[in-house]
């Protein structure tokens, strides 16, 4: 439901001084549903107006909107998002979707800050890579950040572990890597120096990547050997399995640089 135009925060706090309530956009107001009308449900939040919550604004994941309906019933006390005053209906306009997304995000950064490995389903897939739910929020993993092929018949069925790379609040984005999270758990097995077996699953001009534990590693040309190399693809073949050397650890990016030069 739409305000007025003209009708600015100032014009609403002026109307609610007239009335001498002592609430302003953005608080947060413990409330009553006690009736459900076409468009929403009416709120008792202690004032003379009575204040009205939009279907629209009763969650962050509007796919689950028509079942939430029937969760909403009379006589039930919740906090709401105090959003606007609607001048023609006389009725303040409350959200429970932008409080869960304000504690959604404070959550995100908790997250952020303790770099906690993520379970999280996947929505959807596109050709750039896969839309997964956190916290309620849509997050993207870029293609170039998986380790798992996603069935697309699993879709709102299959999780994935992931961990942050990038939550901006203001441009509500978030980006995830699945890469980084597979490191992480695989840490213990990874060291800088060790050497392992891998698998080859693609052969580039520059050189091949290699899976090992679920992370990509990269063996570029330069460190497959001593001798000059005319044509890599005669040397190796997609599924075969090599030992190499890792080199360095990108923990940030999920990503593995590995050597046969230095293997004795």
């Amino acid at each position: 439901m739409k305000t007025d135009k003209g009708f600015t925060d100032s014009n609403f706090a002026s109307m609610l001084n007239e009335y001498n309530y002592n609430l302003h956009p953005g608080d947060i107001v413990a409330g009553t549903i006690f009736n459900q009308e076409e468009k929403g449900f009416l709120v008792d939040i202690g004032t003379k107006m009575a204040g009205f919550l939009p279907h629209e604004e009763l969650t962050l994941n509007n796919n689950i909107i028509k079942e939430k309906y029937i969760l909403y019933v009379p006589n039930e006390t919740r906090e709401f998002f105090l959003l606007a005053y609607n001048k023609i209906t006389n009725q303040l306009i409350l959200s429970i979707k932008r409080l869960e997304y304000i504690r959604a995000w404070k959550r995100i950064k908790q997250i952020e800050n303790e770099d906690i490995i993520l379970s999280s389903k996947i929505i959807s897939k596109n050709k750039g890579g896969a839309i997964v739910n956190v916290e309620g929020l849509d997050g993207f993993i870029p293609n170039s950040h998986l380790t798992i092929n996603i069935d697309k018949k699993l879709i709102n069925k299959q999780y994935i572990k992931c961990k942050l790379l990038l939550a901006n609040e203001k441009a509500n984005q978030l980006i995830l890597s699945n890469k980084k999270a597979s490191l992480s758990m695989s840490s213990n097995k990874l060291k800088i120096g060790k050497i392992v077996t891998g698998k080859i699953i693609k052969i580039e001009n520059y050189g091949i990547f290699i899976q090992i534990y679920g992370i990509i590693g990269l063996l570029h040309i330069s460190e497959i050997g001593n001798k000059n190399i005319q044509d890599i693809h005669h040397i190796f073949n997609i599924g075969d399995h090599i030992t190499v050397k890792i080199l360095h650890i990108d923990l940030e990016q999920g990503r593995l640089s590995v050597s046969r030069r230095y293997i004795d």
